[in-house]
């Protein structure tokens, strides 16, 4: 009797973020290039070892943001649950490539390669917590 309810809202208010490659092919392809320089091979070869690690994050992970909570997904296993209440403040760095997630919660902050749709990744934040977007830290206007 209670099921009937659940599924409906979960279905409803329920977003699952499509993947996004670029950011790892954008790091790979810059370890690449690095390796064609005549300079010592392992900090190039590191950018690419941490490239195809962040390609391979982008076909196994998803997120998830619920009514309460962003969820992060690996195969099907859920890995970590962010619950908007104990947010303190988010903000996207370099939104452009797409860059890096920044949000606080009141136990600790947290860094995350965007690895997914970033006008989505910011429609879903803005939706859900838009009033604890941080401003950039460097906001001095000059007249």
């Amino acid at each position: 009797m209670s099921n009937q309810s659940s599924p409906k809202a979960n279905s409803v208010q329920s977003v699952v973020l499509k993947p996004t490659h670029q950011l790892p092919l954008i790091i790979t392809t810059l370890g690449l290039i690095l390796l064609a320089f005549p300079i010592n091979p392992w900090p190039a070869v590191a950018i690419v070892v941490f490239g195809l690690f962040l390609l391979l994050q982008s076909f196994t992970l998803k997120l998830e943001f619920t009514n309460d909570a962003l969820v992060v997904w690996q195969l099907g296993r859920e890995l970590r649950r962010f619950p908007f209440a104990k947010w303190l403040a988010w903000r996207i760095f370099l939104p452009q490539l797409p860059g890096i997630l920044y949000f606080r919660e009141e136990a600790s902050p947290h860094l995350l390669p965007i690895l997914f749709d970033p006008n989505m990744l910011e429609s879903q934040l803005r939706l859900k917590v838009g009033d604890l977007e941080a401003a950039p830290a460097s906001s001095s206007k000059k007249d």
